[in-house]
């Protein structure tokens, strides 16, 4: 059995439980969530979020790039949300990378170098307040007033905002 076959065997174990509103792709909460990709964080756990509440972005890192602007350029216009949480958190692999040496085994296995940004940082907290500062600066979005940064510490569950 793949883990495809076992996530979907999950699905159908689970039918119609999943607590939230369904009516809408407003959530009605008016706020949008962007972290990492990472496993351990489980989004809708970590903030007790029921369906229907807020749109969850991910990506390797939770950082600000083009396709998290277009998204939150919908999620805020077309879908009204007001607010954007920012999640990154310790013990990231994009930490564990480097912008040049990741593009150069790409260039290397495949003959293509990348033209986009791997985004790679070292200190969290600075990765946080450039995202942070991304949205704040974006002529895309109409509600940047409440942007707000935060690290998840993978080991203790605690959310520390980055100011």
């Amino acid at each position: 059995m793949t883990s495809i076959d076992v996530l979907l065997k999950r699905n159908q174990e689970l039918g119609e439980i999943t607590p939230g509103d369904r009516s809408t792709p407003r959530p009605s909460l008016q706020v949008a969530v962007l972290t990492c990709m990472d496993a351990r964080i489980r989004v809708f756990e970590i903030f007790g979020l029921l369906q229907g509440e807020s749109h969850v972005l991910r990506n390797a890192g939770g950082v600000v790039t083009d396709d998290v602007i277009r998204s939150l350029a919908l999620s805020q216009r077309k879908l009204g949300t007001r607010e954007v949480l920012i999640v990154q958190h310790t013990e990231c692999g994009l930490s564990m990378v480097t912008e040049d040496d990741f593009k150069d085994e790409l260039e290397h296995d495949t003959g293509l170098r990348p033209t986009w940004s791997v985004e790679a940082f070292r200190n969290v907290e600075n990765s946080v307040r450039t995202s942070v500062e991304r949205v704040r600066r974006s002529a895309y979005l109409p509600h940047t007033d409440n942007v707000r940064g935060f690290v998840y510490d993978v080991k203790t569950g605690r959310l520390t905002e980055v100011k």
